[in-house]
């Protein structure tokens, strides 16, 4: 995800910028580990305050830690967007939504109530660790299963609509052989539990009861185990076929123009020659 430039001239946000957006620095490190438990705190208060047994003693108390956390997330996001040089571009970015999604849920409860517990979107903010603790080499990782993903998809789309197939003809079968009793009053409703059953989830809310149903659902669950190994076989094998292995790159984003996949060797941005 990439990040705002730095203001240019005024010497003050660029120290701030380098605290608040940089953790390359021991003060930006020690801020960014100190927003995560922070955001962490505040998500816990929230998870607290919806026990019944602890909101009737201490839920009072909790309103206004709650308060205070989100008054200091606040601040932090106003500060974001004073020592950022387009505060617009910020405010709209994936990471200025979120901010904001961390803030808004608790404003909103004045007018609505129970919208705060929508805070636990702030556990969106924890991704931030991937840059604090120079975790970046686990997106490569992650990126190879992406594409192993991408590779297989029409293999994965050709499954699914194998499975769509034969749990719509299974339900209908279902339907007719139930008689639509038994939990079995439509097609729609049979075709919720050839899914359920297929998946070998069985939440028992719906059984056949005739002989006839009985053997088909057996015959259901047993092809529930010889689909599952399906998708993992396919995806499996295009993860061990060779690829090439992706490049090397600097961990720097240009703070002109916000250019990543710098060279390991490079100076300067490949995008507008700005200096690294």
């Amino acid at each position: 995800m990439e990040k705002p430039a730095p203001p240019p001239g005024l010497t003050w946000k660029k120290k701030a910028y380098s605290v608040i957006f940089e953790a390359d620095t021991p003060a930006g490190r020690n801020f960014d580990i100190g927003l995560l438990w922070a955001i962490v705190l505040s998500v816990l208060v929230v998870m607290l305050e919806s026990v019944r047994s602890i909101n009737a003693q201490y839920g009072p108390y909790l309103r206004i830690v709650e308060w205070i956390f989100t008054s200091l997330f606040l601040l932090e996001y106003l500060a974001r967007l004073v020592v950022v040089r387009r505060p617009l571009t910020y405010a709209f970015s994936l990471l200025g939504i979120i901010d904001f999604l961390a803030i808004a849920p608790t404003l909103v409860s004045l007018v609505l109530s129970g919208s705060q517990y929508l805070i636990v979107i702030r556990t969106l903010r924890l991704l931030r660790v991937f840059r604090i603790f120079k975790l970046g080499r686990f997106v490569g990782e992650g990126e190879f299963i992406v594409r192993a993903l991408k590779a297989s998809r029409f293999k994965i789309l050709v499954f699914l609509t194998a499975v769509l197939t034969l749990v719509i003809v299974i339900g209908t079968l279902m339907y007719v052989v139930e008689g639509g009793k038994n939990g079995f009053t439509s097609i729609p409703k049979s075709i919720y539990w050839a899914i359920v059953t297929l998946t070998t989830v069985g939440y028992g809310d719906i059984s056949p009861v005739t002989v006839l149903g009985q053997t088909l659902a057996s015959v259901l669950m047993i092809l529930g185990y010889a689909i599952i190994a399906v998708p993992t076989g396919i995806v499996s094998a295009q993860m061990a076929t060779p690829s090439t292995p992706s490049p090397s790159y600097k961990q720097v984003i240009c703070h002109v123009c916000q250019a990543t996949e710098h060279r390991p060797e490079a100076e300067f941005c490949w995008r507008c020659g700005e200096k690294l």
